[in-house]
């Protein structure tokens, strides 16, 4: 378990953390600007709209934490929030009863964010949603690309989301994958993780299935 810092890190001094991070062959949404895709000034608009989320969720509680492994692409590299893509953008946003500004010159679909808020839609307790790893990883020369982050990214990243942890206080941890549930059962203390498969790669049923043991929503009717 990583050791604690005394005290809890404030909303503003972990964006400020976050926004500090630098690897090679990662895009940090909260301080790097993509030529192609940003508009002027995204950086700055990504760490206020999770600074926002971050107040609203510290203000409000929080029922769960959803844990991912790191950005796509497609996803988080332009919103700066796990799990959500331009399309989800606003809904992140209403959640916590906020406004943010789209960061993106043009707009873009992740299929693992368009599934995981599917489910969301039918979920009405506050759930807060981040990765171990809270950059972009990519191929060396291919910024347009996923890759695993390495075990000398994942330690700053655990460090942050053990600080998330302390900040937040999550009444459950939801790991979604394997990594996401190695890193929290290093870092959970005696607090149970639930484990759901993740929604990639065919797991999309599975993913549907355990998120309904934990929070009981009706499954879609079939078509006869």
């Amino acid at each position: 378990m990583i050791p604690k810092h005394i005290g809890v890190m404030t909303p503003h001094e972990f964006v400020k953390r976050l926004e500090g991070l630098s690897f090679k062959d990662v895009f940090n949404p909260y301080s790097d600007c993509c030529a192609e895709c940003d508009r002027e000034g995204a950086a700055k608009m990504r760490r206020d709209s999770l600074l926002k989320m971050l107040i609203a969720a510290t203000e409000s509680g929080v029922d769960s934490l959803w844990v991912g492994r790191d950005f796509g692409y497609r996803g988080g590299r332009r919103t700066g929030l796990a799990f959500t893509d331009d399309a989800h953008l606003d809904k992140h946003a209403g959640r916590w009863g906020v406004s943010v500004e789209k960061s993106t010159k043009d707009l873009a679909k992740e299929g693992t964010a368009t599934i995981v808020w599917n489910i969301l839609d039918q979920i009405d307790v506050t759930v807060f949603l981040w990765n171990v790893f809270p950059l972009h990883p990519h191929e060396s020369q291919r910024p347009f690309t996923n890759r695993r982050h390495s075990a000398r990214e994942r330690k700053p990243g655990e460090q942050l989301l053990y600080e998330l942890i302390s900040l937040l206080q999550p009444a459950r941890l939801v790991a979604i994958g394997n990594d996401a549930a190695s890193s929290l059962e290093r870092l959970r203390g005696d607090q149970e993780i639930l484990r759901v498969r993740h929604p990639s790669h065919g797991g999309q049923n599975e993913f549907r299935r355990q998120m309904r043991g934990i929070y009981g929503f009706p499954l879609p009717r079939q078509r006869p």
